[in-house]
This record gives C-alpha cells, sequence and structure tokens, in this order.
C-alpha cells in the first residue's frame, strides 16, 4: 500500500512540474543577455530539479542545481540532447514530461553560445 501511494503521489508531482503553458512562452523574445540568474536557473527549476535535484532522485544520475553543475551538463552535450529529443524518444527529458517549448531549448543554446553568463 505504501508503494502506491508513493507511486501515486511521484507521477502528481510528475505532471505538475512546469507552471508555464507553451502557449504563454511561444512569442516571447529572447533578452539580449542570457543569464543563468535570471533566466536558466527558473528554467531548471521549474522542469528539472525535482529529478536533478541535491540528491538526485528517481532514477537521475546527476544534480543541477548548481551554475557549475548545469554548466557541466551542457559542456558534456547531454543536456541540450535530451532536452531537444521527442517526446517518447530514448533519453529524452523532462522523463515522462511534454518537451520543453522550442523557445526556452533556444534560450540555453543561446546561453552556451555567449560564454554561460552567471549573472
Amino acid at each position: 500500500m505504501r508503494f502506491f501511494i508513493s507511486f501515486l503521489l511521484t507521477v502528481c508531482f510528475l505532471f505538475s512540474c512546469t507552471n508555464a503553458s507553451e502557449e504563454d512562452l511561444i512569442n516571447i523574445e529572447n533578452p539580449e543577455v542570457i543569464t543563468y540568474v535570471e533566466h536558466i536557473k527558473p528554467i531548471i527549476d521549474n522542469n528539472c530539479i525535482i529529478c536533478h535535484g541535491n540528491p538526485p532522485a528517481s532514477g537521475a544520475s546527476i544534480s543541477l542545481t548548481t551554475y557549475d553543475e548545469v554548466v557541466s551538463a551542457i559542456n558534456s552535450n547531454e543536456l541540450i540532447d535530451r532536452i531537444s529529443r521527442q517526446p517518447g524518444e530514448a533519453g529524452a527529458m523532462p522523463l515522462g514530461g511534454p518537451r520543453l517549448p522550442q523557445h526556452l531549448i533556444d534560450l540555453m543554446i543561446q546561453w552556451e553560445e555567449e560564454g554561460f553568463v552567471n549573472e
């Protein structure tokens, strides 16, 4: 019984991890300078931290709670690759959830191209 309740709570939690709809994000223009604190951390906090917290949960292998951890995940080509995969494709993230809107993926790519500005 405990397992069932834990499983049910985990499933509910996984599907309630975002507070923005894709429609709200489609027409947003990228800011001139992308920073970790203002732009990237909120994306990670709203979509990834449930599993990639400290310590990682639900079978996640890495934590994404700090600037250095996020930069490392992008530099290893894992983060951008996995959030860019289509739902149902092996390794697609967020696991079990909808694909991030392309606008947010593009924002993370731009942040990488601009040199990972922290603040």
